[in-house]
């Protein structure tokens, strides 16, 4: 089995995060366009080559609770056990924006996307950048989201900064999206 926090193209990746970069990467069911949350310069690159409105928001995953902290001040302690409580499948959680989120994350909305991953790979990316990680699936805007390395290349080699070796993981779908307060399922896994 594979250790990802010392692999070396997953290091190289991670550092290129720290510098403004745009990675892809995989996740649980798709590859990823990914950067440090706290670049706009970096979002701006992705949401222009993925032709996606602001408005719209991003993901951010993190390895563990612990880095999801800051965004979640504030919030009932039933709420957060429902953050922390393992899923069946992959599991975004809409909470509402405390203010530590950038504006260029939130799409200036009142609520933030937050997810836990379970995908080495994305984790060790965390871990290894010792951040955030924005996540939104590899693919321009109305196209099918890549499921392979190879997918992700056709639509994305020369515009970026780099790859992640790796595979995506064995959910069939993207992850659910689910308001934290109201329970509600925004998109079904």
């Amino acid at each position: 089995m594979t250790n990802w926090l010392t692999h070396p193209d997953v290091d190289g990746a991670a550092q290129l995060l720290k510098q403004h970069a745009v990675i892809a990467y995989p996740t649980e069911a798709v590859w990823g366009l990914g950067c440090s949350p706290w670049s706009e310069l970096a979002v701006e690159k992705i949401l222009h080559l993925k032709q996606r409105p602001v408005e719209k928001g991003l993901i951010l995953l993190a390895s563990c609770f612990t880095q999801l902290e800051p965004f979640l001040r504030g919030l009932d302690s039933a709420l957060i056990a429902r953050i922390q409580a393992p899923c069946a499948k992959p599991t975004t959680w809409l909470v509402p924006d405390n203010g530590a989120a950038p504006a260029w994350i939130t799409g200036g909305r009142d609520t933030l996307a937050v997810r836990i991953t379970q995908h080495p790979i994305a984790a060790a990316l965390c871990e290894l950048s010792g951040d955030l990680l924005v996540s939104t699936s590899a693919n321009p805007q109305g196209l099918p989201p890549a499921r392979t390395a190879e997918e992700a290349r056709a639509y994305f080699s020369g515009l970026i900064d780099g790859f992640t070796p790796g595979e995506v993981g064995a959910a069939a779908n993207p992850s659910e999206i689910r308001d934290i307060v109201s329970g509600e399922v925004i998109r079904a896994g």
